[in-house]
């Protein structure tokens, strides 16, 4: 990827894969997939830093929304590169993830920490599987010989598991001794 003096990112080239159709529409079914679900998740964040009570948890879930709506447009840049047009597939596997950290929030009582806790393991959930997602779209993109899209792809997967780490430390540092201080 090329810089231009405007800071924007220059793709030089269009994907030319080097293999079997099979794979590339596998490998684009995937880009599909993973789109729809990171703008579902544009929509879930909100609902789940309103349901925190931890100061830092509200801001991680603040900040990753952030970043969300980035990896949203490098999706969109990856169709491009592909020379596609952005295409969500429902995400089967988000969608039960969502539901099942909904499920969490009205099972627990709001403002405790049993909740935030509940929050970061359905959080980590998320995280888990877009880190599976994109490490394994990573891979393929670079086996299609697609090497601007992996770079795309490896940077979003850099920050999905920037993301896991930080509610690690939340959990760690802070929410679940508070949670198991409570009555």
């Amino acid at each position: 990827m090329k810089k231009e003096s405007s800071g924007e990112p220059k793709f030089t080239t269009k994907a030319s894969p080097k293999t079997e159709p099979a794979l590339m529409e596998l490998f684009l079914d995937g880009i599909k997939d993973i789109y729809w679900a990171e703008n579902h998740l544009v929509k879930t964040l909100p609902k789940m830093e309103k349901a925190a009570s931890s100061e830092k948890l509200k801001a991680a879930i603040a900040d990753h929304l952030e970043v969300t709506k980035t990896q949203v447009s490098r999706l969109e840049q990856v169709f491009e590169l592909l020379g596609e047009k952005p295409q969500a597939k429902k995400c089967d596997a988000m969608e039960g993830i969502s539901k099942e950290g909904e499920s969490i929030v009205e099972s627990t009582e709001a403002g405790t920490a049993t909740r935030d806790v509940g929050i970061i393991l359905a959080s980590q959930k998320v995280e888990h599987y877009e880190i599976s997602t994109y490490g394994g779209l990573n891979q393929l993109a670079i086996t299609l010989g697609l090497n601007d899209v992996a770079d795309l792809l490896a940077e979003t997967l850099a920050e999905e598991k920037e993301a896991d780490l930080l509610l690690t430390d939340i959990a760690e540092n802070e929410v679940n001794y508070n949670a198991a201080e409570e009555a």
